[in-house]
Parts: structure tokens; C-alpha cells; sequence
């Protein structure tokens, strides 16, 4: 998929393809968590930096006798004074729960199932739950359910990268970048990580011009 996709790319816009071929081969990972995982490891990561969020997982798992993530009937009945000692905070606490809950009645899918359902579908019934947004729902149709059309338009990051390979002033609205990025579809997954990735481009060229 990853050469359909920077073929695609490369011929529907130029600008575009010019920066694939400096920054070279695409390389997303493939995701293969489960929905349930993957939404509680994007609420521990919400405002955090990587380390923090990793350190506060790691002492969750450590709550239980395996070790691991915590199934949606562990998390219901884990008091909530022992989840706020591994550092979760009161609303990552509630959020969390609310994923277990939502699991447990079906509104968060299994990962066979989901793959049943539109991006759009998954927004939707994902965005219900407590403290998960539109952009987190996104980030886990790209990067966990490996969904190949997905353009966040709300990111910070792609925004600046469409700022600075496209040579604007400012960033662009979310609206007209949803306009602008109709041409990279069915790829516009691929592109995103493309515009994040200009972004580190254009930082490392001015450090090493410093």
C-alpha cells in the first residue's frame, strides 16, 4: 500500500511529492492493538509527555497479578484510590472507566469488529466516551486500525507542516486544509505522516545551519 500511496501522492501533488523524495520512505508502523488498549494508552498519554505516560502505564499494569493492561472487568472494579496511586489523575481515572464501561456494552468494539465499521462510524461511537475526542479517535484509526485515509486536520503538526511546505504565513483553517488534502485521498493518512515528518525536516536543516 505504502508505493500505491506515495505514487498516488507524488502524481495528484507535486509540492508534495517533491518533499516524499527528500524525506524518503514512508515508514508507519503497522498497528495491532485492540481498540480497548489503544484508547486507554491515548487517555495516560493526554497532556503528558511519553516518558511520564509510560512511567504511569507501567506502575497500572504493576496493580494486577499478570502484569498487563487490565481487562474492561478489572478496570470497573479496581477502586479508584488504588488507580489514582499509579498516578493517574482524577479525570484520566473517570475517562478510563468510562472506556471499560463503553466496552463492556459493545460501544467499543474488538478488533474484528471494528474493522466493520466506517472511520467516520468509529468517530462517532468512539467520541462518546469520556475525555476522548475527535483527534484521539483519529490517531488510533491511523495508528492502531491502520485506516489509510485519515486526515487529521485539528493536529498541530500537520497544520505547521502544511504551513511550511506549502510556504504560508500562517497555518491553514482546518476547513480549508480538509479542502486542500481532498486530492490526497484514498492516502491522506500517508500524507499526514508526511506534513508531521516535514515538520522535524525543517528544524534539523536549521539546527545544522546555526
Amino acid at each position: 500500500m505504502t508505493l500505491a500511496a506515495i505514487t498516488a501522492l507524488k502524481r495528484a501533488d507535486p509540492r508534495l511529492g517533491a518533499a516524499i523524495s527528500v524525506l524518503g520512505p514512508c515508514t508507519l508502523a503497522v498497528g495491532r492493538g485492540a481498540p480497548y488498549q489503544a484508547l486507554l494508552s491515548a487517555i495516560a498519554h493526554q497532556q503528558l509527555h511519553g516518558k511520564a505516560a509510560a512511567a504511569i502505564l507501567k506502575r497500572l499494569y504493576a496493580l494486577y497479578p499478570h502484569g498487563k493492561m487490565p481487562t474492561a472487568d478489572e478496570l470497573i472494579t479496581t477502586p479508584d484510590m488504588r488507580l489514582r496511586s499509579a498516578g493517574l489523575s482524577q479525570a484520566k481515572l473517570l475517562a478510563m472507566k468510562d472506556v471499560a464501561r463503553h466496552t463492556l456494552t459493545g460501544v467499543v468494539p474488538d478488533r474484528r469488529r471494528i474493522q466493520r465499521l466506517t472511520d467516520e462510524d468509529i468517530i462517532e461511537r468512539l467520541t462518546e466516551i469520556r475525555g476522548v475526542g475527535r483527534w484521539t479517535v483519529e490517531m488510533i484509526l491511523m495508528f492502531t486500525l491502520n485506516r489509510p485515509d485519515v486526515l487529521p486536520v485539528g493536529d498541530f503538526g500537520v497544520r505547521e507542516g502544511f504551513r511550511l511546505l506549502y510556504g504560508k504565513r500562517k497555518q491553514p483553517t482546518p476547513a480549508a486544509l480538509a479542502a486542500y488534502g481532498a486530492r490526497w485521498a484514498p492516502y491522506r493518512t500517508t500524507a499526514s505522516w508526511y506534513l508531521w515528518r516535514y515538520v522535524d525536516y525543517v528544524r534539523d536543516q536549521k539546527r545544522g545551519a546555526a
